[in-house]
């Protein structure tokens, strides 16, 4: 092709045939190839600088966070712990990698729930046998182990994939006030007070 063909000017990038079909009026009315070429030029640059970054896992920074549960309403413990396990928070999020935090919570026998959830939320469970339903209540359930509250709070709001399974193993709960993560230095998150 010719250096001053219109074709050699705006055919080099995938919408160029778009491109030709509409400045041919312009060349026909009698501009210049030079400011046609300016102008393509510059829109190519404007569109070559966009990248799609895919977070690798090799890549991802963990960090520890420490919450406590005292005086905490459980379902909006569960979901700042969750977003914080799935990396929801961060940049860098990428649906099929785990990018998330270490969570630590402590105090967890002193959530709150609302309304009548104490008595009337049941958790079921089955041994796999017949007749093996076994219920308990949150009041039952928060007496015998009360770390198990949370998790299953917790649980139920991560994927339900190998990726979630993943992310519920860097949650660590505890039901007083003291945890073995102290090494890990974790920065201490509060919760926003629902109370007037």
């Amino acid at each position: 092709m010719a250096a001053d063909d219109p074709c050699s000017i705006l055919c080099f990038s995938s919408a160029g045939f778009h491109r030709l079909w509409c400045a041919w009026p312009a060349l026909r009315a009698g501009s210049s190839l030079e400011s046609l070429r300016e102008e393509a030029e510059g829109e190519q640059t404007r569109t070559s600088t966009m990248k799609t970054v895919l977070t690798r896992k090799e890549d991802v920074d963990r960090r520890w966070y420490h919450i406590d549960a005292s005086d905490a309403v459980l379902g909006k413990l569960a979901v700042k712990v969750a977003r914080l396990l799935m990396g929801k928070d961060k940049t860098i999020w990428t649906p099929g990698v785990d990018v998330g935090d270490f969570v630590v919570v402590t105090q967890a026998d002193r959530v709150k729930v609302t309304g009548r959830k104490e008595t009337g939320k049941v958790y079921r469970r089955y041994t796999g046998y017949a007749g093996g339903l076994r219920e308990a209540s949150l009041g039952e359930l928060r007496e015998k182990k009360p770390e198990k509250v949370i998790e299953l709070a917790v649980r139920r709001m991560l994927p339900k994939t190998r990726l979630g399974r993943a992310m519920l193993r860097r949650l660590k709960i505890y039901a007083g006030a003291e945890h073995e993560h102290a090494a890990q230095k974790p920065q201490t998150i509060q919760l926003a007070s629902t109370q007037k």
